[in-house]
C-alpha cells in the first residue's frame, strides 16, 4: 500500500475507533509497518489539519477530536475511481442515479491535484455495461422500498404471461447478473422474486406495508450479503 493510500485508511481507522482511541501497536499490526512509521504518520495527518489527538499511557492511543471539521473529502486517485467504476457498472442498481450524482459531488471538492489524477486513471478503466430499466420504473420501486408502501407491478414473466399485481416490496437482490425486487405477493400470497427488468410498469400506491420482512424471503443466494458503509 502506498503511503497516501495508508494515509487515507488511517485516517478512516481513526475515525471508525471514536472516543475510545486506538493504539499505535494495533494500527501499526494492521498496516503492517512499524510503530515508528504509523507515527509519522499520525504526525503527517496532525500537519495536514486532521484532528488528531492521543493519550498517553496504559489504555491510551489515538483517535479523531469528535465534532471537530475534517477535510471535505480524503480520498486517493484509486478510490475516487473504484467509486465511479462501481456505479458506472451497475447502472441497473438501486439508488444508481443518486450515487452517481453522489460521486459527482465527491468529484467536485476533490483537490484539483487528485480529482486530475483521478480523471486520468478513470480513462484507464472500461465498463460495458447493461443498458439500465426505465428511470420512472426504477424510480418506483425505489420510492416503495424506501417508504415500504405497496407498489403496483406490470410484470412479464418468463413464459411470456403478463399479470398486474400488488407487491410489499422486502429487498432489492443481485445475483447471477440480474438485479430483482424482492416481496410479498398479494396476487399469489407468496413471497416473490421479480427480474426488474421484465416489470413493464410500476405505481406506488398509498397503502402501506403490511409488515413482511427480510427472514420471510429464506436464505439469500451464494455469497450473497447486505451492502453496508463499514468494512
Amino acid at each position: 500500500m502506498k503511503r497516501v493510500e495508508r494515509l487515507h485508511a488511517l485516517s478512516e481507522m481513526l475515525r471508525r475507533s471514536g472516543r475510545r482511541g486506538i493504539s499505535a501497536e494495533r494500527l501499526a499490526a494492521a498496516f503492517e509497518v512499524s510503530v515508528r512509521t504509523i507515527k509519522r504518520d499520525l504526525d503527517a495527518l496532525e500537519n495536514s489539519g486532521a484532528p488528531v489527538w492521543s493519550r498517553p499511557g496504559p489504555g491510551g492511543g489515538y483517535g479523531l477530536a469528535g465534532g471537530a471539521s475534517l477535510p471535505p473529502v480524503s480520498l486517493s486517485p484509486a478510490q475516487a475511481v473504484a467509486l465511479m467504476a462501481a456505479v458506472s457498472a451497475a447502472p441497473d442498481a438501486p439508488y444508481a442515479d443518486l450515487a452517481a450524482a453522489g460521486v459527482r459531488k465527491i468529484m467536485d471538492v476533490l483537490d484539483p491535484k487528485t480529482r486530475a489524477q483521478a480523471d486520468e486513471l478513470a480513462h484507464r478503466v472500461w465498463v460495458n455495461a447493461l443498458p439500465a430499466s426505465s428511470r420512472a420504473i426504477k424510480s418506483a420501486l425505489e420510492e416503495a422500498m424506501a417508504e415500504q408502501r405497496v407498489i403496483r407491478l406490470r410484470y412479464t414473466a418468463g413464459d411470456g404471461t403478463a399479470t398486474t399485481r400488488d407487491v410489499e416490496p422486502v429487498l432489492f437482490a443481485a445475483t447471477n447478473g440480474q438485479w430483482y425486487l424482492v416481496g410479498w405477493c398479494r396476487l399469489r400470497d407468496a413471497m416473490r422474486w421479480f427480474t426488474v427488468s421484465r416489470i413493464e410498469r410500476a405505481v406506488v400506491t398509498k397503502t402501506a406495508c403490511s409488515g413482511h420482512g427480510i427472514h420471510e424471503v429464506g436464505e439469500p443466494p451464494a455469497n450473497a450479503r447486505p451492502v453496508h458503509g463499514r468494512g
